[in-house]
């Protein structure tokens, strides 16, 4: 493993300062239990690491009506999945958070580093993003906000443009009438990455026989994970029912491009995202109807 410089910075304007004067590869530390792995391996060749696990902003975790559930990138899964108003609101979110690795990751392990690793697997990355997730990013230009649609743009490479770093992300609070759920094919129950994976949220009317919106994320099915918005769309308008998930399944599997590696073929995981969107829309729909 290449030697390199370590800096642990406690403020934000602290770090953007060490990322604007220093020259060569930055990466930042918010788990490092992809980071960690990636240096000791050599798949990373890097001249300053910054650990940001020491910053306020980044380690808090909050919830209100009109903002929504703010999650520090640092905020570790642990921590999340402890927190009464996810526990309350956001089933997806408890999803993904119990099952990226087993309890020594997940105390470790953040939704934050989760995106900004950009792995088509991400499980974090596909249960925010079918809650409509916005990344909050802070740089030496100033601030942005950025869709988590469009945060991962290829495998292991995210939006973030030099000097710039993540400092939250935001979900907005859920409608009246919705639920959400996130699943994943796996070898093994724990410890291991997605085969495939898919998160969903759907919202009814009040009499809870019409879906209103839905949004629909596919993971380990493509470059990134994407939005399989045409499948979303096929379900507004109409009564929630097996045929109707049945369509937009068939429609989701028409997204996706796999490939074939050792933990899948490509055939596999476009069977699976069939079976995957209907058991994660059918659990979704009957989350909506529990809290109506």
């Amino acid at each position: 493993m290449k030697t390199f410089d370590y800096e642990a910075p406690v403020t934000i304007d602290q770090t953007i300062t060490m990322m604007s004067k220093t020259h060569g590869q930055i990466l930042l530390l918010a788990g490092g239990t992809d980071l960690l792995v990636q240096l000791r391996s050599g798949n990373k060749d890097v001249d300053l690491v910054i650990d940001v696990k020491g910053i306020p902003e980044l380690n808090q975790i909050s919830y209100d009506e009109l903002s929504g559930l703010i999650i520090g990138a640092a905020v570790p899964c642990s921590q999340i999945y402890e927190s009464q108003p996810v526990l309350e609101k956001f089933p997806a979110i408890i999803d993904a958070a119990t099952i990226i690795g087993g309890k020594a990751i997940q105390n470790r392990a953040s939704f934050g580093g989760n995106l900004c690793n950009a792995s088509p697997s991400g499980d974090a990355i596909g249960a925010m993003m079918s809650l409509g997730a916005i990344c909050n990013v802070v740089g030496s230009e100033g601030a942005r906000n950025i869709p988590i649609e469009e945060f991962c743009i290829a495998p292991g490479k995210n939006a973030l443009e030099t000097g710039e770093m993540l400092i939250s992300i935001q979900i907005p609070s859920p409608r009246p009438n919705s639920g959400s759920h996130y699943i994943r094919f796996t070898p093994r129950a724990e410890m291991d990455i997605a085969v495939a994976g898919v998160g969903a949220s759907i919202e009814l009317d009040s009499n809870l026989d019409q879906i209103l919106s839905a949004r629909i994320a596919l993971v380990a099915v493509a470059p990134t994970p994407l939005l399989a918005t045409e499948a979303a769309e096929s379900l507004i308008g109409q009564e929630p029912s097996g045929p109707i998930f049945e369509k937009a399944a068939n429609i989701a599997k028409q997204t996706i491009r796999p490939i074939t590696d050792v933990r899948g073929s490509a055939s596999q995981r476009k069977h699976l995202i069939g079976v995957l969107t209907r058991r994660c829309l059918d659990i979704a729909v009957n989350r909506a109807v529990q809290v109506s």
